[in-house]
């Protein structure tokens, strides 16, 4: 069983990812509302992990990362996040984090993470690795998953409340990212990278 800090300003969330690892019965979680909290409840007790999320009272974006790692050398921290991009996601790494989780994460998938990083490991989805390797931002993501769902950069266009140029500037670059020939290429690609 490990012990486990949880630091995010949303009860709700907070309350839910603590929910999930009481569950198991596997996890004590610790939850702390800021970054100032977290750094007291660590000050006070031992962790085996801690979870932080990316954007919280007391903290700008990858500086709370940075803050706990000094203060406590060799203690996994991962970020949680509800909408990071793949480049925070590789810049939290190369900082030193164990792992990159966010919000969305289905509670079996959470379960695994924790524990891969407790017993030392980096944990990333696989979504957001195959973005990490490939550079794709995000929106670029949204649009390859749209053209794999058949969809019209109109369509596309329209669900995310941009413009079809917009869209067809993402095709363009994401295509060259994932060196794909063309949208039904960059499709086939990023399924088999599992972005899709």
């Amino acid at each position: 069983m490990g012990k486990v800090l949880l630091a995010d300003d949303h009860e709700l969330v907070r309350e839910t990812i603590a929910a999930y690892l009481r569950q198991a019965g596997r996890h004590e979680v610790v939850p702390a509302a800021s970054l100032p909290e977290a750094v007291r409840a660590m000050e006070a007790e031992s962790f085996d992990l801690i979870l932080l999320d990316y954007r919280m009272p007391g903290m700008e974006s990858l500086d709370g990362l940075r803050d706990m790692a000094a203060r406590h050398p060799g203690l996994p921290i991962a970020l949680i996040s509800g909408a990071a991009s793949p480049e925070v996601a590789r810049q939290a790494i190369a900082l030193g984090a164990v792992g990159f989780l966010p919000k969305t994460l289905a509670p079996d998938d959470l379960m695994r993470a924790v524990e891969t990083m407790i017993a030392g490991s980096v944990f990333v989805p696989k979504d957001v690795m195959a973005g990490l390797a490939h550079n794709l931002t995000p929106r670029e993501i949204e649009v390859v998953r749209g053209i794999a769902g058949g969809k019209s950069n109109k369509e596309i266009a329209r669900d995310l409340g941009v413009q079809e140029v917009t869209v067809k500037l993402h095709v363009k670059t994401l295509s060259r990212k994932l060196d794909a020939r063309n949208r039904t290429h960059a499709a086939m690609r990023a399924r088999d990278l599992g972005l899709v």
